[in-house]
């Protein structure tokens, strides 16, 4: 799932390509993905896109006064293209079709359809659901006090962190980074940390602007399908810890897993079922 850095490097590559751009006609082919009709989309025409922008995991393409929130769920990929696509393309979403021959397409791979889109007066975007229950964004870090009081809570640090509710952005995929550039165990409870550890835990945030500074470096001016992510321990269970050489482990769940290295976060503890997860702290 894109996440916060991604999500980011989509935006601003997105807002350097199309803004000032003008508006020819707008399409949804993928049938569930337009969660309002009211304005319609054909509302877009003959409008100019002035600015793409991120708010936790989604994407904000402003319009004037209208403006295309977006959630990229698991498998969307939001792209420009010089060509415009064939309506036969079963990965469509939407396509915003622009001045030229460009085309802003949000395209979904896989079986399951869970991207979605509301088109929305620019003014109420913040007022919307989706976006008036997220939490302060986690990068940059929240201020310590801001942070230490969303933390303080009697949960698994794993599924805190990724809790869009209580800090925006956080996947599953970055939670682990973050957690383990701390060294802290993903399963150790939010109100189980010192003071000492949660101020680790807020400085470990820097990995997610360390991944946007290796966007800009890597990334050049059209984006991939699939960002190659400077994962370091996610999903690389067996291979060496890159601080200590110790083999990183992983809990296995049904749709996701978690890695870490039991020599620095679980004082040398291994689990690899989830059922006895609550034996680590």
């Amino acid at each position: 799932m894109p996440e916060l850095p991604e999500v980011e490097i989509t935006a601003r590559r997105l807002n350097a390509a199309l803004a000032g751009a003008t508006v020819e006609s707008v399409l949804a082919p993928g049938m569930n993905v337009m969660k309002t009709f009211d304005p319609p989309l054909e509302a877009l025409r003959r409008r100019e896109l002035t600015g793409v922008r991120r708010r936790g995991k989604l994407v904000i393409v402003e319009f004037g006064d209208l403006a295309l929130l977006l959630h990229l769920m698991s498998a969307g990929r939001l792209r420009w293209f010089d060509k415009r696509a064939s309506l036969k393309d079963r990965a469509s979403r939407i396509l915003v079709r622009l001045e030229g021959g460009r085309e802003l397409r949000l395209r979904e791979f896989g079986t399951k359809q869970r991207a979605w889109a509301k088109l929305l007066p620019a003014d109420g975007v913040d007022e919307d659901e989706a976006v008036a229950r997220l939490g302060p964004e986690a990068w940059p870090a929240p201020a310590p006090e801001e942070f230490a009081a969303l933390i303080d809570q009697p949960r698994h640090l794993h599924p805190l962190l990724r809790h869009q509710g209580d800090i925006a952005g956080i996947g599953r995929s970055w939670v682990d980074e973050i957690l383990w550039e701390a060294r802290l165990s993903p399963f150790k409870k939010g109100s189980e940390l010192s003071e000492e550890e949660v101020e680790r835990l807020r400085e470990a945030l820097h990995v997610l602007g360390d991944a946007i500074d290796s966007y800009e470096e890597t990334i050049g001016d059209q984006l991939p399908d699939k960002a190659p992510k400077p994962l370091r321990i996610h999903k690389h269970e067996g291979e060496p810890c890159p601080r200590c050489g110790t083999p990183l482990e992983a809990v296995f769940f049904s749709e996701h897993q978690t890695t870490y290295c039991p020599a620095e976060q679980t004082g040398g503890r291994v689990l690899k079922d989830r059922r006895l997860s609550r034996l680590l702290k």
